[in-house]
């Protein structure tokens, strides 16, 4: 395993912060390259549960080195309450996690725009996760942020000074109540001091694990129908989710990375609001939901559960080039006599194979199901992909032919070893 990119070909909670642990025992180095502590990456390790919002999935192996790249906005003191956790759990992290001192900075200010804009917004709000994530790549975009090296530099006190008397008027606009700029920086003065420690120029540690023919195993998190670009927008997150912004969210070319790995889930799910084709609101999507545990690792809200999407799974590996993919949570349909699959979209009598761009569309757009029988008989326990019931082996391969991709991996429960590996 070369350098490798690993992301999500659904709208998000896919399974990849498992998969990534699975693979982190070949890697050298772990390195999350976009989004913020709005993404949850749940992983178990025998009766261990972590869950990580921003600290590479590695960290859980005590050999990895771990980096969190410059596409990534970064609230330290989220971080710091996640670093604790690790450290609370035995788990050493210094040594050996970098922060990317191009990152941006989440803010108290964020937060507060984030949760006024989305308050007022009517009927078309975007179900953000109110974590400043939005705002804070606004801010980047617009050349008004302030990045992790500002944190630890000489002049932050000026700096967050002027951007917080500019984050307040704004504030004042969306109804909201301005931050306190003396509690601001007394608490970011802290957070810099202990993270100082880990801020450097991550570029010059990836480039010489290159040059050394080190293995670079590249998380993605949300999902690629989450990708600013090319997710349903206005439904989306507000960073790049598919392969092409491992590139530019660390600082490598996209002739150092060999392998890209596409995780989809057996069926599909949804956090939030947005055209959602397979939704099930009957007893199927409440069976999915229970048994899936479709919970949110960030919000906790419940998770829209729905049928297989092949045409988002098709796409995303049109977009993402996907050399293999990990497929997870088959065991959740272990009880259903009856699979469908969504083969295609129809909409005013025109068929889709593809995501239409207008998010107006998809909303309307129906799903053509093909259906297959189910097996009716638990997978969890299995440890061989050879073992699989005939109908779970049909159904498996069938996902694999409708995306466009060979399978690698196939997940059967949450734990590591409910892992089998087939052609990675």
């Amino acid at each position: 395993m070369p350098s490798t990119i690993l992301v999500g070909a659904q709208w998000g909670d896919e399974g990849k912060g498992k998969i990534i642990d699975v693979l982190a025992s070949e890697a050298d180095l772990v390195v999350r390259f976009q989004g913020g502590n709005n993404a949850g990456h749940t992983v178990k390790v025998g009766d261990a549960k972590y869950v990580l919002h921003l600290i590479p999935s590695g960290i859980l192996h005590p050999d990895k080195v771990c980096v969190i790249g410059n596409g990534l906005v970064v609230d330290p003191l989220a971080l710091l309450v996640e670093l604790d956790g690790l450290e609370q759990s035995g788990i050493k992290v210094a040594g050996r996690l970098f922060i990317s001192d191009r990152c941006h900075v989440v803010l108290p200010y964020h937060r507060v725009l984030d949760e006024g804009r989305e308050a007022g917004r009517a009927s078309d709000r975007i179900g953000t996760t109110k974590r400043g994530i939005g705002p804070a790549y606004s801010a980047k975009t617009s050349r008004t942020g302030i990045r992790m090296g500002d944190l630890v530099s000489p002049g932050f006190e000026e700096l967050l000074a002027i951007r917080i008397e500019d984050a307040n008027r704004a504030i004042l606009e969306v109804g909201g109540k301005p931050v306190d700029g003396a509690v601001v920086l007394a608490d970011y003065r802290r957070a810099a001091e202990r993270l100082k420690p880990y801020i450097t120029d991550t570029l010059g540690i990836l480039h010489e694990a290159v040059k050394a023919d080190r293995k670079i195993l590249f998380e993605g998190a949300q999902g690629t129908m989450l990708d600013i670009d090319y997710g349903t927008y206005p439904f989306v997150t507000s960073s790049n989710t598919t392969a092409g912004g491992a590139c530019t969210g660390a600082g490598l070319g996209p002739g150092q990375v060999q392998h890209v790995i596409g995780v989809i889930k057996a069926y599909t799910t949804r956090v939030g609001d947005g055209p959602f084709p397979t939704e099930l609101k009957d007893s199927v999507g409440e069976t999915l939901g229970r048994v899936g545990v479709e919970f949110g690792a960030t919000t906790g809200r419940p998770r829209r559960c729905g049928w297989f999407d092949a045409v988002v799974a098709r796409y995303a590996c049109r977009l993402n080039g996907f050399t293999t993919l990990a497929v997870t949570k088959l065991d959740v349909l272990d009880s259903l006599k009856t699979i469908k699959i969504c083969v295609a979209y129809e909409c005013d009598g025109k068929l889709y194979d593809t995501v239409p761009a207008s998010v107006h569309i998809l909303e309307r757009c129906r799903p053509v199901y093909e259906e297959m029988g189910g097996w009716q008989c638990a997978t969890s326990t299995l440890t061989r992909y050879e073992d699989l019931p005939d109908a779970a082996y049909r159904y498996v391969a069938r996902l694999c032919e409708l995306t466009g991709a060979p399978l690698g991996i196939l997940s059967v429960g949450p734990r590591r070893d409910s892992t089998m590996r087939v052609g990675l």
